[in-house]
């Protein structure tokens, strides 16, 4: 952005504040911790993400040219990022002549506070929402409800955590850790207080699931006056938003009421129509394995006699700037939140999104939200450590965000941010094992120690927890029960003596030291 050059001219930029929701949050260990517990969630989210990413893998496989896709789509992300001042007044101007109201929000704050004033000019007391993940992070519906306005998720997945007074697991799949049974339980004790009831009878058949659903929300879509948006991309060629769904409900949010309000991010920007084909082939395939999505929407500002006819773009901040100031870090600004990385992470299948106390959960959250709200609370220190670093992530993410790298990098900040004073039960344990590894006979002993252990641990094959500072380790994992006997005594035992320490040649006594 001049992003680079913006950096350089502050010492401190912004970042997002946590929300309310997630203030005081245990660390991910102790969440994941709880949420393995629950059995049922576990199969929901190994059902669900086994579902999608086989179905994505079978689609992606139908394009030869998916690898240049992505190195496109990742170009022209970068490219937007290093120029986004521009593109962004490019996009302002162009919104402003097609009709629409412009408002800048530096965070979540100032967004909420736009809206709401938006909301009250109209003078109504609800509006209808398509999914946005932007006023979920700034958690406007919590904002609105404390100025008196309903907010209505009209997203079939939306509705159900909405009505199930719960938070989103899932980026693309809001409800993946609800079954059909616990959802139609939802659907009759809640949706007679948030308007037309669930039917007599109700199954949990899907289609009687999603006639209910649609029953539910057409009175309110046929009622409102005022509709808050998200967009998935906004081109600053034309001024032009763009929002991609698979229900219907979008379209239903952005053509019938009076009054659009869309709440984007500044990293959705694209330059060009052009730029837009290769994403309109990598979101769909990535995010719902579907060659392409059944609903796409794109409107320019207002026009006369034909869909909203006041249309306002919050433009959000909220720490994106200083995500964007880190010339590495700011490649998880180009995630299009498909998903797919959720949906092929070991971790984020057993620990599900809850766990990682953010609205972006999985390998992307894990990246992001540290670098939007900095790594000062235990929660956020602990996300870049949510990973198993196998990098499937990388493989699948269609604009090429090298998380695992991110991740480790993450980790060097958190532990340079702890640098000094007492050391952490982790530094306390790697001091040691240096120690330890500096002499072949601390080496040899401590070896000694651990094969002794393990004749005491009898046919154990694991331990839950090792005394500190070793405890650090097995808070989230189990340790193996070490060996009975050492490599070299194995080498000993079935080579003989004379093959230890004296060839040169690169065995295992080349080292020199070998017992």
């Amino acid at each position: 952005m001049s992003g680079e050059g913006r950096a350089r001219g502050r010492t401190r930029l912004p970042r997002a504040e946590t929300t309310a929701t997630f203030v005081g949050m245990p660390a991910f260990p102790s969440m994941a911790r709880e949420a393995l517990d629950n059995t049922q969630q576990r199969r929901n989210l190994a059902h669900a993400t086994h579902t999608i990413r086989t179905k994505r893998a079978a689609v992606v496989g139908e394009v030869p040219q998916w690898e240049a896709l992505r190195l496109n789509g990742s170009q022209t992300k970068d490219h937007m990022l290093a120029h986004l001042d521009d593109y962004l007044l490019q996009l302002e101007e162009n919104l402003v002549e097609a009709g629409a109201t412009v408002h800048w929000a530096r965070d979540a704050d100032e967004a909420n506070r736009i809206a709401i004033d938006l909301v009250r000019a109209e003078g109504v007391d609800e509006v209808v929402k398509v999914k946005s993940m932007a006023t979920q992070e700034i958690e406007l519906n919590e904002a609105l409800e404390a100025a008196g306005i309903a907010a209505w998720e009209t997203d079939l997945a939306e509705l159900i955590v909405q009505l199930g007074h719960d938070r989103p697991s899932h980026i693309l799949v809001p409800a993946i850790h609800r079954n059909r049974s616990e959802i139609r339980d939802i659907f009759r004790r809640e949706m007679a207080r948030a308007g037309r009831p669930a039917p007599e009878g109700l199954t949990d058949e899907p289609t009687q699931l999603a006639d209910a659903a649609r029953l539910h929300l057409r009175e309110k879509f046929l009622r409102a006056k005022v509709a808050i948006s998200g967009a998935n991309f906004a081109i600053a060629e034309t001024g032009s938003l763009v929002v991609l769904e698979s229900e219907g409900n979008g379209r239903m949010c952005l053509t019938l009421p009076e009054t659009l309000i869309s709440v984007v991010g500044i990293e959705k920007v694209l330059p060009s129509w052009s730029d837009l084909s290769t994403f309109l082939q990598l979101l769909p395939r990535s995010s719902t394995g579907e060659r392409m999505n059944p609903y796409t929407t794109m409107w320019t500002g207002a026009a006369a006699g034909d869909g909203p006819q006041d249309v306002h773009v919050i433009l959000l901040d909220n720490g994106r700037t200083s995500v964007l100031a880190d010339e590495v870090g700011r490649q998880a600004l180009r995630c299009i939140r498909c998903s797919a990385c959720l949906n092929v992470c070991p971790v984020y299948e057993r620990a599900g999104g809850h766990a990682y106390g953010s609205v972006y959960p999985g390998p992307i959250g894990a990246v992001l939200t540290p670098q939007l709200r900095g790594t000062s609370s235990k929660l956020d220190q602990s996300l870049p450590y949510a990973s198993s670093l196998c990098g499937a992530c990388f493989e699948v993410c269609p604009v090429r965000i090298d998380i695992p790298r991110l991740l480790v990098r993450l980790r060097t900040q958190v532990i340079d941010g702890k640098r000094g004073g007492l050391p952490t039960a982790e530094g306390a344990a790697m001091r040691s094992a240096a120690w330890m590894f500096a002499d072949h006979r601390r080496f040899e002993k401590a070896q000694d120690a651990a094969t002794l252990g393990s004749l005491l641990l009898g046919r154990r094959t694991s331990i839950h927890r090792l005394p500190w500072p070793a405890s650090a380790w097995t808070e989230a994992r189990n340790a193996p029960v070490p060996p009975r006997e050492t490599f070299r005594e194995w080498w000993v035992r079935t080579h003989g003596e004379s093959a230890t320490g004296t060839t040169g040649s690169g065995g295992p006594g080349a080292a020199g030291g070998v017992r």
